[in-house]
Parts: C-alpha cells; structure tokens; sequence
C-alpha cells in the first residue's frame, strides 16, 4: 500500500496541474479582458441612450452626438503641447491638471481629457490627430430635449466619478451616467450595453489588429426607449401657469396611479445641464438657495396640508362611529376647547358634515377630531387610532414611486407625543390643530393628491409611478397592485357630496368649470420661518385639491403655492385650469384667468421677506 501511494499522489497533482494550465492557456480567456493588458488594448463603443417618450407618445427626449478626447498618459511621445492646447483652445495650467488627473486614474488607461466637442471642434481636431499619440477621440450621445419642460421628471446625466466606479466597474473614466428623475431610476434600462473591441499591440506598443480575428469583440446595444405617464402638454401648462411662483402641482389619473404631471417650481430648462457649460449651470442652479430650482417641491417639500386635510378628518370620523353625516356641530366664528384655547373660524351656524366640507368649518371638524380620540380609555389609544386610518391612504411614509427623492411626511403616533409630554398630561384637545392640518402633521403634494385620488376611487389608490411602457419589458408589478383603505366605500359618498358643493356654493364657488363637475377643496396653511434667528410667521400657503369629473374621474390634482394667502386664491384657480386643458385640450372657458395666472406671480412678495420689510399675514380658508 505505501508503495503506491506516493506515486498516486504525484500522479494525481501533475493531473491537476496540467488541468489548471489548460483551463487557464485554452479555456480562460478573462486575462485578455483585463484592462492593465500590455499586449491588449480595449476601445469601447458607446450606444445612444434610449429615448423618452410621453403618454400619447411624442418624443420628449433624444440624442445629439458628442465627441470626447481620451489621454492615455502611457502612450504619449513626442507631444507639442502648444500645438495641442492652441488647436484645443486651452491653456497650459488646463492641459496638466487634466494630465494629473489622467495619470492618478491609470497610466495605461484612456481617460476623459476634454469633454464634449462640437462637430467643428471634432472636425478640427480630428484632421491633425495623428500629431498627437496617446489621444483619442470616443464618439458619445448626449440629450437632446424636445420640450423645455419636466427637468425635474428627467433628470440629467453627467460623468461618472471615482466612488461609482470603484463601485459599479461597468463604469469607466468618462462614461456618463443617469442622475435624478427617470434617467437615474431607469440608468440600467436607458444606457443600453457598450462594445468592446480587443486591438492586438506588438511589443513596440503599436497596434497590428483585432486581437484573434474579433471573435471577443462585442457590438452595442441601444438603450431601450421608455414611454412616461406624463402628459407633455400638461406638464409645460402647469409649467407656465407657475410663474413667479414656489411650490408644487402633481396630478394623477385616479384609476392607474399614473403621474400625468409633476411640476416644481421654479424650475429650468432642462438644455442647461447638456454640454461643456453643464457644470458651471449646475453649480449656479445649486447655489441658489432662494428659488432653489433643484428642489423638487413636488416630491421633496412637507408642507401642514391645511383644510385639505378635513376631508380625512371626516372619512375616519365616519369609520369610527363616531358621527354620522347628519351629526351637527354649532359655529360661532370658531372652536373652544380646553382653557380658553379657540380656534378661528370664517364660518357660524348649525352645521352637518355636508356643510362642515363645503364651508370649511373648523368647528365641524375639530368637533370631530375631539370625539375620534376621546372615543378611546386613553388618548394615546386613540391617536394610535387615528394614524393607522391615516397610514392606510399611505401618508406618514415613502409612496414607493419610480423616482428618486421623496419625503416622509409626518403623521404623529402616541409615541412621537410621548417625548414632548414624557409625563402624560395630553388629550385631544392638546392636539386639536391636527384636526384641519395645522398641527404636527406634514404631507408633500404628491401624497396630497394621492390622498385625493383615493377618495376619488372612494377608498384604494395604486402607487403613483412615471412609467407606462418599457420597450420589450414588463413594469413593476408594484405599480398594478391596489391598496385598500381602513375606510369602508360607503362613508366616502357624504364627503364626495360635500366636495362637489365646494365648487357648487362653498369656498371654490367662483371657480366652476362649465360643462366639468369638478369636486374639490380649499385650504391655507399657516406659515412660520426662522428669519435671523427669530421665528416669524409669513404669507400663508395657497393649497387645493380637487378631481374631475365626479363619477369615474380621470384627474385627481393637489396645488400648492407658497406664500400665496389662501387656497382660492392661486391654487384654486390653477387646479381648475389644469383640470380643464386634461379634459377639454384647452381651457377653453377661462382665458381671462388663464391669461392673469400666466402673467402674474408672488415675486413682489418673495423679495419683500429679503427686504425685511414688514409681513403681510392672510387668513383664508
């Protein structure tokens, strides 16, 4: 038995050492795909970005070509640096820095050495490239924008820097990459598959061919086109029905989920951020931190939702028992509750849920509140309660559309009262401002009109998504998938009923929309900032939120205008045209109004707090 067994275990290990050396000289053919290959050379070909289409399928998005010069530092002899840098028109301290650079990310690897040359430049550079070894020139796509509208629904690209690579090594020094909006959510779907060509170098360093007649080479493979849910006309109109104003509009088709427009303001061109000058626009777009243009308000700004908000007030009132729609609550120009605290209201009278909505009365609805918590043993059982019903229309949370930023919002639990009273001693009473969403409760527009939505689907929403066909692919089955509310269907007619009548003789009477029944509600957001270190209360926010036609609703929209006094003011109006050009193509019955919003704006009013002149504060409803 020893006999044999050393020369099974020679045997055995030349057996698998000339297996190893086969697989690795016959089979493995990953040494040649190496990029720090002296003898390989990998030139890659970049495919165009898919294109971005709209709803009704026009082309919001293209390519233009662009041109980009590549150093490999390793590679350079002989160089005429003042012919490069005259022929290039660039100075000396450019041409090293770019070079420092090119050296720190590789010597033997092409890199980024001047970014985006026009045809002319390309044509000029192109004739005399030979003069200069170790440049090359890769041909790239960049966007090409048939609207000036939706920067913030696209997005932009830009190139890839150091921490992307490290950690997505389909990236190399120059590639581009999507960021913000869809280009950044559908980069993997847009940027298609680059090619690759193994060119064959001899030990001189120059190359003598494709590397094994091209049987690695690879072509590329165009991004695939994506079709928006977004209407293209819509989202210039609200665009332009924005001027010289801050805040957002989002609007939704009820029965999908899908976001018809999504609008911030102000906003800019999306052409800026394309080309050389992309990075000096988006240095000045990012340091202004007044308008804030790359501040998508629509996804990312928490606002108190204001009146709005008593429509939820009702619904969960109505669930929890404990009012009916003939449950009546009397007004005196407002609310008393705990120690003298009132809450002021516009209206007085006797009145029932139907007229609570369509007045806006702060009595009905704090009344309302005041009975939904201390329904429980415990207010902390009760405001536990109230946030579950709350949560179910998916507020307090991230929605999980397809775009990049987003916010929370806030819908306050027990727990969060907790740590401002640890000792207890807080009631519904202590937290009565929450019941016309004044209080700790915060909603960004889109989850504004995404609770409109659901009551306009009369108790489920699907997850508002910018998405509706992927070229040879399926969405997100997420984005078909129904939530239910806590809400039973039958409680949402009442308040549907009191909306419409919002329109019909209640704080939305003057903007009625012929032939449209439009259902809808005001709202005015108290407003507080810290202006030199002092907290100071400003214009009030102009909220509105509506969907149209009342049965089988096509729209469900949610404005808000900040610092624009109250709902009927400016977001009234707006949602009204809005809801208009969806249904009829134009706004037909309201060209005066249309004519006033697109000419007139709130800048008066946005310098006068940089002024520091004295503020103007409006109540309204």
């Amino acid at each position: 038995m020893r006999k044999i067994l050393l020369p099974v275990i020679i045997v055995s290990a030349t057996l698998l050492i000339i297996a190893r050396l086969f697989y690795l000289q016959i089979l493995d053919d990953s040494y040649i795909k190496k990029a720090d290959n002296n003898a390989i050379k990998i030139k890659y070909d970049y495919p165009e970005r898919g294109y971005i289409y709209d709803r009704h399928g026009k082309l919001m998005v293209a390519n233009q070509p662009s041109y980009d010069i590549m150093v490999t530092p390793r590679e350079m002899k002989d160089l005429d640096t003042v012919a490069l840098c005259n022929l290039l028109h660039i100075d000396r301290a450019y041409f090293e820095k770019r070079l420092e650079k090119a050296n720190v990310y590789s010597p033997r690897l092409p890199s980024i050495f001047l970014p985006q040359l026009s045809k002319k430049e390309f044509a000029a550079f192109q004739e005399k490239i030979r003069r200069f070894k170790g440049f090359d020139i890769v041909k790239r796509s960049l966007r090409d924008y048939q609207i000036n509208a939706g920067a913030n629904v696209f997005g932009y690209i830009q190139q890839v820097n150091d921490a992307i690579i490290k950690r997505d090594h389909y990236y190399k020094s120059g590639d581009l990459i999507g960021r913000q909006g869809v280009e950044e959510v559908y980069e993997d779907i847009l940027r298609g598959t680059k090619g690759v060509k193994y060119v064959q170098k001899d030990r001189f360093n120059r190359e003598i061919g494709s590397f094994k007649e091209g049987i690695y080479d690879t072509i590329a493979v165009q991004g695939k086109d994506i079709t928006l849910t977004i209407d293209a006309e819509l989202q210039k109109y609200g665009e332009a029905l924005m001027f010289e104003k801050r805040g957002g509009i989002v609007a939704l088709e009820p029965e999908t989920g899908e976001i018809l427009a999504l609008v911030t303001a102000p906003s800019y061109d999306p052409a800026l951020l394309v080309g050389r000058e992309r990075s000096k626009n988006y240095t000045a777009l990012y340091n202004d931190s007044l308008s804030k243009p790359l501040f998508d308000r629509g996804l990312l700004a928490e606002y108190a939702p204001g009146s709005p908000f008593k429509i939820l007030t009702g619904l969960i009132g109505l669930q929890e028992e404990v009012i009916d729609e003939n449950s009546t609550f009397v007004c005196h120009h407002g609310f008393s509750y705990g120690r003298g605290a009132f809450m002021r209201c516009h209206d007085s009278g006797a009145n029932r849920l139907h007229e609570g909505i369509y007045k806006s009365c702060n009595t009905y609805f704090g009344s309302a509140f005041k009975l939904i918590i201390d329904k429980y043993p415990k207010a902390e059982y009760g405001v536990n309660a109230w946030s579950s019903h709350l949560k179910s229309f998916g507020l307090g949370d991230f929605l999980g559309y397809d775009l990049p930023p987003g916010r929370k919002g806030l819908v306050p639990t027990s727990k969060f009262y907790k740590r401002f009273y640890p000792n207890g001693g807080w009631s519904g009473s202590t937290i009565i401002s929450n019941s016309i969403g004044q209080g700790e409760v915060l909603m960004t527009p889109i989850q504004l009109a995404n609770m409109i939505a659901t009551v306009a689907n009369r108790g489920y929403y699907y997850t508002p998504h910018v998405i509706k066909k992927i070229k040879g692919q399926n969405i997100d089955k997420k984005f078909t998938t129904k939530h239910v509310t806590t809400i039973d269907r039958q409680y949402y007619e009442p308040v549907v009923n009191g909306l419409f009548d919002v329109y019909n003789m209640g704080t939305a009477s003057r903007l009625r929309v012929e032939g449209i029944e439009i259902c809808g509600k005001t709202g005015t957001a108290e407003n507080f900032a810290k202006i030199g270190g002092v907290r100071k209360q400003l214009d009030d926010h102009s909220i509105f939120v509506a969907f149209a036609p009342r049965e089988n609703p096509k729209i469900a929209i949610a404005v808000f205008v900040e610092n624009g006094y109250w709902g009927a003011r400016w977001a009234g109006p707006i949602a009204s045209l809005m809801i208009e050009k969806y249904l009829k193509g134009e706004a037909k019955t309201q060209k005066a109004r249309e004519e006033y919003i697109m000419k007139n704006g709130l800048k008066a009013t946005y310098d006068k707090y940089l002024s520091g002149e004295p503020f103007l504060i409006n109540q309204g409803r």
